[in-house]
């Protein structure tokens, strides 16, 4: 029986305190309780055999109640509780207990019924804190190998600690170290970048002229990113797009209007234009697509002959025209211009073919000069001279006779910081080209005009030609290099940025005899003695580069000698390569005995003019020489 049926018996039998008693104590109180009751019954002349039969049942019903108990749970409680073997004596005892056995037994099978739900609960129960306690001690033994494993490996780590912590430092310091250079690296980039940046601002404060294709097309014009698109929102997408952006259309339809335009072509950063009045920005510059320099492979200071689209009907009116075709650059097809060579990558050598500059007996600048300082193809020459000394003057007889003399070389005079006037003389006395900037010009015209000058004369040296560019002044042009160039980020003395120095320097450069190409003579006249830190230091920069020295003496100008040349600080290098050993012999006893090298009583420039103005050629003079010897 179970413990709920054996405590209703109980109570059923008067028995108290059956709420804590256990399953024994309440069999024994039930047995001793119906003892009581069957002795008093035979002391009242009841049965002496109900008290085997009684004991029977209670041990039947307690082996029933543990056949219950050992029963699977999946089966239904449906059998009586107990079955008596025997019939039941007729005692008011026994009927109490079976009437309340058999008003019990619907609660007792429900009551079992929970039970067995409760067991199957609290197996389950049991069985998923076994699952959950063997993972828990799978995750703890996992855990105890991870950690054995990193004990280990700690034990092999010391092992090489001492070299380990060596390495490291070693790695620590090479790291500091690039941290520094890294430091100073974008401090340098910084300071590029910022210079840069004032170099562009200054271009476009200066230049206003000029258009800007960029800024243009993001304004107005038709790129990705214009406003004008993002107004129109998605008005546009049907519409056909052949450029993109930043280029503009170059389809060429059958009613297109077009019209032949040429210019030097100026390469910048972004964008390309051909400057069709000249070697300065101007309105009526074209426009020319980046993708066309690079299919063409054209560079800066190229001629270039092509075609400019006019605006179509109902087309807005751009603040430049772009060229849809290219008939021919530097007079040739467009395509044969992709393989040839680069000018720094042609080799240099002495001059060797001599540029005379005697023109006719009433011209005694070109005559003094071939005797003083012979002048040959890529020769690289300095005029030193103060100022009022005659410079110009020089530089202009020297453009006439070698425009006289040697009419297939390329004459270029570039005037930079110049007087109006003096570039009108030079346009109508010289048949070269005469690319000026006047002094009311911003700086920065001054350095584009120079460098654009340059650079379209190494094209020319690129083709084979020779190329003669006279600069007036170069001082100038470091001016204007120390106002508007970049600066390098050093300053020397008197506030002179040392990149205008390398700029002007690096132009000046470019001069030299090339030997499987053309030749690019530059003759630049500098001023001395002007108080000017920029012209001193420039000097200094210069000395040693030139091939060719050319002074003119301040004193002998106040004294209305022309040309003023300093003969004793004047000459040219390797000058017996230009002229020959022969005539290089007689000039040089020329030279000695007019500088009073030879022990007499030299007349110097004076005397030279004076046997210039009596013989009719350089010929007679050096005849006359070496008869006298």
């Amino acid at each position: 029986m179970l413990l709920a049926e054996l405590k209703t018996m109980a109570g059923g039998l008067g028995i108290k305190g059956t709420s804590s008693m256990k399953k024994a104590q309440l069999v024994e109180a039930i047995k001793a309780a119906q003892s009581g009751g069957q002795s008093g019954g035979q002391s009242g002349g009841g049965s002496g055999g109900s008290e085997p039969r009684t004991e029977r049942r209670v041990r039947q019903a307690d082996k029933q109640a543990d056949k219950q108990t050992e029963q699977p749970v999946e089966q239904p409680v449906e059998q009586p509780v107990e079955q008596p073997v025997e019939k039941q004596a007729d005692t008011p005892a026994e009927k109490a207990i079976d009437r309340q056995e058999r008003r019990e037994a619907p609660e007792r099978r429900e009551g079992q019924g929970r039970q067995a739900r409760q067991d199957e609960q609290r197996g389950e129960k049991a069985q998923e804190s076994a699952r959950q306690e063997r993972r828990q001690q799978g995750q703890q033994g996992q855990q105890r190998d991870q950690e054995q494993q990193g004990r280990q490996q700690g034990r092999q780590q010391g092992q090489g600690g001492q070299q380990g912590q060596q390495r490291n430092q070693n790695q620590q310091a090479q790291a500091d170290q690039q941290r520094n250079q890294n430091q100073q690296n974008q401090q340098n980039q910084q300071n590029q970048q910022n210079q840069q940046n004032q170099q562009n601002q200054q271009n476009q404060q200066n230049q206003p002229a000029q258009p800007d294709p960029e800024q243009d097309q993001q304004d107005d014009g038709d790129g990705d990113g214009s406003r004008r698109n993002r107004r129109r929102r998605g008005r546009d997408r049907d519409r056909t797009r052949t450029g993109g952006r930043n280029e503009p259309d170059t389809t060429i339809l059958e009613d297109d209007v077009l019209v032949p335009t040429a210019g030097i072509l100026d390469v910048l950063d972004n964008y390309a234009f051909v400057r069709t009045s000249g070697y300065l920005a101007g309105v009526d510059d074209v426009y020319l697509s980046l993708s066309m320099v690079r299919k063409f492979g054209l560079r800066r200071g190229d001629a270039v002959v092509g075609q400019v689209r006019q605006p179509r009907e109902g087309e807005r009116k751009e603040k430049f025209n772009p060229m849809v075709r290219i008939d021919s650059v530097n007079g040739a097809d467009p395509e044969a211009g992709k393989n040839r060579a680069e000018f720094a990558d042609l080799t240099a050598i002495h001059p060797a073919d001599r540029l005379r500059l005697e023109t006719g007996h009433d011209e005694p600048i070109g005559r003094a000069l071939d005797i003083v300082t012979p002048l040959g193809k890529g020769q690289r020459g300095l005029l030193v001279a103060p100022a009022q000394a005659g410079k110009t003057t020089v530089l202009r007889a020297v453009a006439s006779a070698i425009t006289a003399n040697n009419p297939e070389c390329h004459v270029m005079v570039v005037l930079i910081d110049e007087r109006p006037e003096e570039v009108t003389d030079f346009q109508r006395s010289v048949k070269g080209e005469v690319v000026a900037s006047t002094f009311d010009r911003a700086p920065s015209d001054h350095t584009t005009v120079a460098e654009l000058a340059v650079e379209r004369a190494k094209r020319l040296v690129e083709l084979g030609h020779d190329v003669v560019v006279l600069v007036d002044g170069l001082h100038r042009l470091g001016r204007a290099y120390n106002v508007a160039g970049a600066t390098g980020g050093r300053t020397l003395a008197g506030g002179v940025d040392a990149a205008a120095l390398t700029a002007t320097k690096r132009l000046f450069g470019a001069a030299r005899n090339l030997e499987d190409a053309g030749s690019l003579t530059i003759l630049a006249s500098v001023l001395v003695d002007s108080g000017s830190a920029v012209d001193e230091l420039l000097l200094q920069e210069l000395t040693g580069t030139e091939s060719l020295v050319l002074r003119l003496d301040g004193d002998l100008a106040e004294q209305q000698t022309f040309p003023a040349l300093d003969l004793a600080r004047s000459g040219t290098r390797h000058e017996a390569v230009l002229v020959g050993e022969q005539e290089h012999a007689i000039l040089e006893k020329l030279r000695r005995g007019l500088t009073g090298k030879d022990g007499k009583d030299g007349k110097g420039t004076a005397g030279l003019l004076d046997r210039l103005a009596k013989t009719q050629t350089n010929y007679e003079l050096l005849s006359t020489v070496q008869r006298s010897s």
